[in-house]
């Protein structure tokens, strides 16, 4: 008898463990996909203001890391808080990309946003379905990742002041691209195993994930099938 209640007990806490990391995982992308909508209302809202944002587009640059270093840090365990430092990251994400959105409206290439957008989403989602039924442990990718990271940012902030080259815009791009593809993977992993406290932290993560795919695809998609 004795047994039986030891497996009846060890049964019951791994569902309840297993129940708890759903409801974890349906808060997430709920917040992700109210994300997602926040962002797109800043673009929204944005659009007949892309001249003035481009003008200051270094400010509003400047905003979301600071919201995103310490903003959301300092709102982490303060619910209500967080929930608005997140809701006001994502608007000003939406925001900071309307000169690009509006560059390519403009060229008659709006059709570009949206390959770019779907062909973000059918990526992102096979990648964190491969990341939850996975059974192997992305975890040491972390570091490696945060590195390769900080070298295509260095990167990037050389072609765009320096060389301005095309090409080099076009492979920083596509190594962006694939960067966040495997951060997808590591940081939903994560989400699944637990490492995160806040639904709200772990949707912000899967945001900048989907957010970086997306700009370096419509970058790609423009630059190399611009004349499309």
């Amino acid at each position: 008898m004795a047994l039986y209640d030891r497996d009846y007990t060890s049964t019951e806490a791994g569902y309840v463990q297993e129940s708890t990391s759903v409801s974890f995982m349906k808060k997430t992308y709920q917040l992700f996909a109210a994300s997602m909508l926040a962002s797109a209302a800043g673009a929204y809202v944005a659009m007949p203001y892309a001249l003035e944002i481009a003008n200051y587009r270094w400010f509003l640059f400047g905003f979301v890391m600071l919201m995103l270093w310490f903003g959301l840090g300092a709102t982490r365990h303060k619910p209500g808080l967080n929930l608005a430092a997140l809701f006001v990251t994502t608007f000003a994400m939406g925001v900071m990309i309307v000169p690009m959105l509006a560059y390519y409206i403009g060229m008659g290439k709006g059709v570009v946003i949206g390959n770019a957008f779907l062909s973000t989403a059918v990526l992102f989602g096979a990648l964190s379905l491969f990341a939850i039924n996975s059974k192997t442990d992305f975890g040491s990718w972390g570091k490696p990742l945060f590195i390769t990271f900080i070298v295509l940012f260095v990167m990037s902030l050389v072609n765009y002041f320096i060389f301005n080259s095309p090409i080099m815009s076009v492979l920083i791009s596509a190594g962006v691209l694939l960067l966040f593809s495997l951060f997808t993977i590591y940081d939903t992993q994560n989400i699944a195993n637990g490492a995160y406290d806040s639904p709200v932290d772990a949707a912000v993560t899967l945001f900048i994930d989907f957010f970086n795919m997306f700009t370096s695809l419509l970058q790609l998609l423009g630059l190399v099938g611009g004349d499309d």
